[in-house]
């Protein structure tokens, strides 16, 4: 077995089919010219882009063989925000309808600010006189009834612990207080949760405090957080944060792939045993081949892997927690910001993504879709409540039912 492969996304590269290839371009790009603005939100469209690019498509080192095969390791799982719920009986049925769709894992959010709220080791709601825990201890039972995995993402931090910032999304002013939630954390769901992930986006500032993006100060953080979570139970698996997919290159945001890179020179390899991606298609569709760091589309992921390659980190997998259309609705105020795509379109494209990924993607072992449901319509002003799958009385949307028939039929991706 050959240690790495190449991947060539346009085909062999034969140099006497340099003209044609030329040609074809030519062709379609003509075609794209001619069809263009009246077809933006149109598959035909995206068809094309999907042809010109497999054609021209440059090829990618993603060394596939060198990530071991993940033996019985559910590939497709949902993030879930449950911890909204306020009925008990919410948190069952929503559960016992991710198991029932055929999903393998949920990933969900364990706040360290709702946690470990007022004081330093205190777990405790002062104001309805309960456990902090008791909520958390109860999802965790019922993933473990419904035979789901847990990915449990740990972020935000306590007004306590970020003294001086108003935003539960800064860093904590001592990466030691993060390290022991972790670490309490970790101890208390040992042999239950094997999976955590040491934050989320840390490359936007929304996601860092409102301040400027610190690749450099992160790494600190996730390297305290990894070394916490390891002496505490040398089994739990730390999935490092998915990194925004981003063009912009600004203080309040930076390309994922230039924070990574810097990541990786802070020495941040040995802090993390799986790399997140965040694998949204925006405005094209999930056969979009073309690479640019200029573009963010479904192949963005390609880039990311290229990097870890680079960075002989070839032998991890990589997550998707996050993937997923935007089917924003004709109506809606705004503008749209992830991009637009019809809810019939959001459903094929899903089913399609999961597809490229087990025929393309060896190294890409899990995917998480973006999002169930939410537990109101409270926000149904804002482009990304459109992703969900579900309405918040459980009306189920075209997606759901297409990843239903996926994941429960013939099409079902198999664990490698």
């Amino acid at each position: 077995m050959r240690p790495e492969r190449w991947i060539f996304l346009a085909g062999a590269p034969h140099q006497r089919a340099t003209h044609v290839i030329a040609g074809l371009c030519a062709a379609v790009a003509l075609a794209l010219v001619l069809l263009g603005a009246g077809m933006r939100g149109g598959e035909l469209r995206d068809d094309l882009i999907a042809l010109a690019s497999r054609l021209s498509a440059r090829p990618v080192l993603t060394a596939d063989a060198a990530v071991p095969p993940a033996v019985g390791l559910h590939p497709v799982g949902v993030n879930t925000f449950l911890e909204q719920e306020v009925e008990s009986e919410k948190r069952r049925k929503t559960l016992a309808l991710v198991r029932a769709a055929g999903f393998g894992a949920i990933r969900q959010q364990f706040p360290w600010m709702e946690i470990e709220p007022d004081q330093k080791g205190v777990y405790w709601d002062a104001r309805w006189q309960h456990s902090t825990w008791a909520k958390y201890d109860e999802i965790v039972a019922l993933a473990e009834e419904y035979g789901l995995d847990v990915l449990a993402r740990l972020d935000t931090t306590p007004a306590w612990a970020r003294p001086g910032n108003p935003s539960p999304s800064a860093p904590p002013a001592d990466v030691t207080d993060y390290g022991d939630f972790v670490a309490t954390f970790v101890q208390r769901y040992a042999g239950r949760i094997r999976y955590i992930q040491l934050w989320n986006e840390p490359n936007l500032a929304s996601e860092w405090g409102d301040q400027p993006v610190d690749p450099q100060a992160f790494a600190a953080l996730l390297a305290e957080g990894y070394r916490r979570a390891k002496a505490a139970d040398p089994d739990v698996v730390v999935v490092a944060p998915a990194l925004a997919p981003t063009v912009e290159d600004s203080p309040w945001a930076q390309s994922e792939l230039r924070y990574l890179d810097a990541l990786y020179a802070a020495g941040a390899g040995g802090s993390f045993d799986i790399l997140a991606v965040q694998a949204y298609g925006l405005r094209d569709g999930p056969d979009d081949r073309r690479l640019d760091p200029e573009r963010v589309n479904f192949s963005r992921p390609l880039l990311v892997r290229e990097l870890m390659v680079r960075h002989g980190d070839a032998h991890k997998p990589v997550w998707a927690t996050e993937l997923g259309w935007n089917a924003l609705p004709d109506g809606f105020a705004g503008p749209a910001v992830y991009g637009r795509v019809t809810e019939a379109q959001q459903a094929r494209y899903t089913v399609r993504a999961l597809e490229r990924i087990r025929e393309e993607w060896p190294w890409l072992q899990r995917s998480f879709i973006w999002y169930l449901k939410r537990a109101d319509d409270q926000r149904r002003d804002e482009a990304w409540y459109y992703f969900r799958l579900l309405e918040p009385d459980f009306t189920p949307l075209p997606v759901f039912t297409a990843l239903q028939e996926y994941l429960r039929g013939r099409g079902a991706p198999v664990s490698r």
